[in-house]
Order: C-alpha cells, then sequence, then structure tokens
C-alpha cells in the first residue's frame, strides 16, 4: 500500500506550535522581500510529521536492516561510536570562521588523519580538502593538468583510462580539459600492456586506474604499468575507492602511484548513499606536493610546544586551489580519525583480510551453486562479477529480473550491469562486516530465483511484490522526474 503523501494528510488550520516561532520576524524583512502569497506548505501536527517521515525510512533498504552488497560501493557497517564522538560539543560547535587557536584540539585530530593516511597509502602528502570521491578524482587530475603545465608540458593532455574504469574516471579527465585514451582489458582482467605502449606518448598526462581494479581483481602488472607510464612522461593517478580491500596489505605509493583520492564514506566509517555525505581526501607523492588543494593542516613547534596551522595559498603558491569553502566535510573527517584510531594498524589488517575472505567464499559458495563467474581463474579480492547470460539466453531473466526479486527476500541487489563489459553482470561486494550465516542466505536466496525462473519465469519478472512501490518503469522514471506536488483542483 502507498504511503500517503504528507500533503495528503494536511487539513487547514492544523499547527505544530510547539515549533513555531513566537516573535513576529517579518517586520525585519524589507517589504521587497517579502512574500506576497502563502508558501505551499503542508498543514500538520509534530506527531503527523514524525510518524510519516519514520514510516518512510522503514521502507527503506539499509545497511541497518539487510544485506547490502554493492559492488564497488563497500557498504559496510560502520560503528556507532565514530558517529558520537564526531558529535562532541566540542568539535559540532566549532565555528569554522573561528581563529586555529580557538580550534587547535579539531586541527590535532585533522593533521594525525593526514598522518594516518600517509602511512596507510604511502604517499607523501594528504590533503583532506574534497567533498567527495568525485571532487577527489577532479582534484587528482588538476593536480597532474598543473604539474605538466609548471614543467612547460602544455601538450600533455591525454589521461588513460581502461575500460573497466569508474564511470566518473572519464567524465573527471574530461572536465580537467583532458583527452580520454580507453585501453581494454585482457580476458583475465589485466591491462593489456602493448595497448598501453601503443597509447603512451609525449601527449599523455597520465592514468587513472584502481586496484583492486572494478572487475574485483588485484592488477598484477601494476609495476610495469608505473613503468611504462612513468618512462613516456605521464603520472599514475589510483582511485581510491577499492582502497578497502587492501588496508594494511599493499599501498598505492609502494605500487609508484603519484596520487591517490580516498573515499573516506566508503572505507573509514561514514554511512554513504543518497547523494552524501562525503570525502574525497587526496594523498600525492613528492612531485604533486606543490599543487595540493588548500588548506592543509600543518604541525609547527614553539619553543618545544607544538601546535596546528592552516597551509594557504602563501605557502603553496603552486596549489591548485580550493575545492570548499573551508576544508572539507568535518564530520566525516572526524569519524575516520576515530575509527583509524579504534582500530588501529592491526584492525585495517582485519578489514582486507575479511573482505577479501567472505569475497571469495561467497564466490565459490555461487559458483558451486551453478552461477558463472566473469574471471573463474582468478582469486577475488573484495568483491566479484557473475554472469548471467546464460540464464538469459535460456530462462530469458536478466540481471535486473534477479536484482528484483532478491528485494522480496530482504536482500538489497548487488551492483548490476557495471562494469559495461561483462554482459548481464552482478558485482558483488559483500564487505568485511557481513557474517557467514548472512552470506549462505545470500546464496539460497540467489538459487531459489534461479528455480523459480524455471518453472514461472513470468513471476520473477514481476517481481519485487512485496515492496511498498513495485517494478518501475527505469527510463521513465529518469526521464520524466517528475518530485513537485500539485494541489488537486478545487
Amino acid at each position: 500500500m502507498r504511503e500517503p503523501l504528507i500533503f495528503e494528510r494536511s487539513r487547514s488550520g492544523r499547527r505544530a506550535f510547539a515549533q513555531a516561532p513566537t516573535d513576529d520576524v517579518s517586520a525585519s524583512i524589507p517589504p521587497e522581500f517579502r512574500r506576497s502569497d502563502e508558501p505551499l506548505m503542508p498543514e500538520v501536527s509534530e506527531l503527523q510529521v514524525v510518524r510519516h517521515f519514520t514510516r518512510l525510512s522503514q521502507q527503506n533498504f539499509s545497511i541497518d536492516t539487510q544485506f547490502y552488497p554493492l559492488g564497488s560501493c563497500t557498504m559496510k557497517y560502520n560503528p556507532r561510536a565514530c558517529n558520537a564522538l564526531a558529535f562532541l560539543p566540542g568539535l559540532r560547535n566549532r565555528h569554522p570562521l573561528a581563529p586555529t587557536s580557538h580550534g587547535q584540539g579539531f586541527l590535532s585530530c585533522m593533521f594525525e588523519l593526514q598522518e594516518m593516511l600517509k602511512d596507510v597509502t604511502g604517499m607523501k602528502a594528504v590533503s583532506l580538502t574534497p567533498m567527495a570521491g568525485a571532487q577527489g578524482e577532479f582534484a587528482g587530475v588538476a593536480m597532474i593538468r598543473a604539474y605538466h603545465l609548471a614543467r612547460g608540458d602544455s601538450e600533455r593532455n591525454e589521461i588513460i583510462v581502461p575500460d573497466a574504469a569508474h564511470g566518473t574516471n572519464p567524465a573527471t579527465a574530461t572536465m580537467s580539459g583532458c583527452v580520454v585514451r580507453e585501453l581494454p582489458t585482457d580476458e583475465d582482467g589485466d591491462l593489456e600492456l602493448d595497448a598501453l605502449r601503443a597509447a603512451v606518448g609525449p601527449r599523455t598526462a597520465g592514468i587513472m586506474l584502481t586496484n583492486p581494479s572494478t572487475l574485483g581483481v588485484f592488477e598484477r602488472k601494476i609495476s610495469e604499468i608505473a613503468e611504462i607510464v612513468h618512462g613516456a612522461g605521464g603520472l599514475l593517478y589510483y582511485d581510491g575507492a577499492n582502497l578497502n580491500a587492501i588496508l594494511g596489505k599493499v599501498r598505492p605509493g609502494d605500487m609508484d602511484f603519484d596520487v591517490i583520492h580516498m573515499n573516506l564514506h566508503k572505507t573509514f566509517s561514514t554511512p554513504h548513499g543518497g547523494g552524501g555525505p562525503g570525502s574525497g581526501a587526496v594523498g600525492v607523492g613528492e612531485r604533486l606536493k606543490p599543487f595540493m588543494p588548500i588548506p592543509v593542516v600543518t604541525q609547527k613547534s614553539d619553543n618545544g610546544n607544538a601546535h596546528y596551522e592552516l597551509l594557504t595559498e602563501e605557502d603553496l603558491p603552486q596549489s591548485i586551489g580550493r575545492l570548499s569553502a573551508f576544508m572539507g566535510n568535518s564530520g566525516v573527517l572526524l569519524r575516520a580519525y576515530v575509527y583509524m584510531r579504534m582500530v588501529g594498524r592491526d584492525g585495517m589488517r582485519r578489514i582486507a583480510e575479511f573482505a577479501t575472505l567472505n569475497a571469495n567464499y561467497l564466490q565459490c559458495r555461487l559458483r558451486d551453486a551453478g552461477f558463472e563467474l566473469a574471471y573463474p581463474e582468478r582469486r577475488a579480492s573484495h568483491e566479484f562479477i557473475i554472469t548471467l547470460k546464460h540464464q538469459a539466453k535460456t530462462l530469458h531473466v536478466t540481471a535486473m529480473d534477479f536484482a528484483k526479486a532478491l528485494l522480496d527476500r530482504n536482500y538489497h541487489a548487488p551492483t548490476t550491469y557495471f562494469p559495461l563489459l561483462v554482459p548481464e553482470c552482478l558485482l558483488i561486494e559483500p564487505t568485511e562486516t557481513e557474517s557467514r550465516e548472512t552470506l549462505d542466505g545470500f546464496v539460497d536466496a540467489m538459487v531459489a530465483i534461479a528455480r523459480e525462473a524455471e518453472v514461472d519465469v513470468d513471476k520473477v519478472k514481476s517481481a519485487p511484490f512485496t515492496t511498498t512501490v513495485r517494478r518501475l518503469d527505469d527510463v521513465k522514471a529518469a526521464r520524466s522526474l517528475d518530485l513537485a506536488y500539485r494541489p488537486p483542483e478545487a
């Protein structure tokens, strides 16, 4: 049954008086800025508002309520302690325009976070200012461009992107004024080195990739890739979306990457989804340090006493500039700081080990249950891909049909149809925080859907049945989205 719109609960004259302002503030607003008509707002009580939005939240799938194996997104459990500590009054109430002398506690946390991120990635410096993963990507490519321009190498405007890359990678390169050169991966999921050798040249600015890749496998030729790109004068950019897979095991800096963005909201304890909040902190190697986005927290010593300041344009005159009004999403950064301090060095290693163990266990269980692996000769990293092309051909059910049917069994679907080069694919990431019982239940659900398709294919293709909203016309929903409420004609 559809939840009524809050406007449909509205009754003329009903108010939530506990929250109503007691003073008439309209007199302080200049006449030219005052409304001439009443705003279209629902007239409901406070209790109706609470119940309405609570019911809506209960209809959502979330990591708090269901298994959420969204590949490439790391939808894992985030300890509530991180959120509670980030909301301590002394941190929450700090005004961003206050002088640094009034925020030494906060700045010390941010400096330590920069140092920990340097350590875990193997980079030489870190800036926390990018507000999201996509902005971190943009900062990375912008720094690569600034590096080449500072050397008078203005012809270098080509960014190499594997065909299995995240969709934001080519968009980021284009927005940074670069030309994208797409390269193929081989049948085992590795980048084709011959194609890379043919693509690099005097116009090569760099390459964007992540390791493990979006195909769910570790790029085994990463040393050769770094040598080829650096030999041609280009730089290496690391997309940090899959950093959760390698914490404490291998560092992008040790793979010879020059810049990395980190999705702190994926790897380091901020629930994400629905558009934010996020943090795309960037780490850089030695040659990109002058170009980091500002501000950056630095530690200084005054008569043996440490204090913290913000590096600005005066300190980094070659910086690509400011990406946010202040210094990133402080709440997300604080959660990441608390999380890293809480789990410690050994805890980060366990995160990668358990994430990889869960992925390989689930991959083997699905393979043994008759599902086809996209890369059967490769061990999974933190995620893996199955292809349902056989089911699509013989049973006429698609990956999207499986995704919808999983909702009826109380599981959120994995990522569907990404990466695009694997037909009818599901990209599955169980993360390190799920139990074996949960993974077994997911396998049982997948097997049940396959068996149901053999006897009643129309039922699978009509799923979901138990959700508040049945199957939507995805194309129409995207192209004809209508979020405006219009009252019925009187």
